[in-house]
């Protein structure tokens, strides 16, 4: 029954209507209203996400969405652009003056932003 299902990923937020313009305006994402006060997130191909209010909310303290992206330069300065805040990491993940961490040939670079209600997303640069 599941093995021939097509499963699709969700997480909650703490305001609907600032996470419909985040993810649709900052983001440039297709967005669509659904029952409930559910958005689901449209970001490419077949891919569906939800994002649900929850109204005792708590941030996601891992990455919930990566984006791959081919330029992360380009792209962190874009969201710069809009208003997005870049992590910033020492020690082991240390990012640079932008928020990205450069792999130097040991992985992609990434760069991680958090969304109105904190939860942490990326971009992956993709090689």
């Amino acid at each position: 029954m599941v093995k021939s299902s097509t499963p699709f990923s969700g997480f909650s937020v703490n305001n609907i209507s600032v996470a419909r313009k985040f993810y649709s305006e900052t983001l440039g994402l297709e967005v669509k209203d659904m029952e409930m006060g559910i958005l689901q997130l449209h970001p490419g191909g077949d891919t569906k996400i939800i994002i649900y209010p929850k109204k005792n909310h708590i941030p996601a303290t891992f990455t919930i969405l990566n984006f791959p992206v081919k330029n992360i330069d380009e792209a962190v300065d874009d969201l710069i652009s809009k208003g997005v805040i870049f992590e910033q990491y020492g020690a082991q993940i240390s990012t640079d003056e932008k928020g990205i961490v450069r792999s130097k040939g040991n992985g992609p670079n990434i760069a991680w932003f958090k969304d109105p209600a904190g939860n942490i997303l990326s971009l992956i640069e993709e090689k």
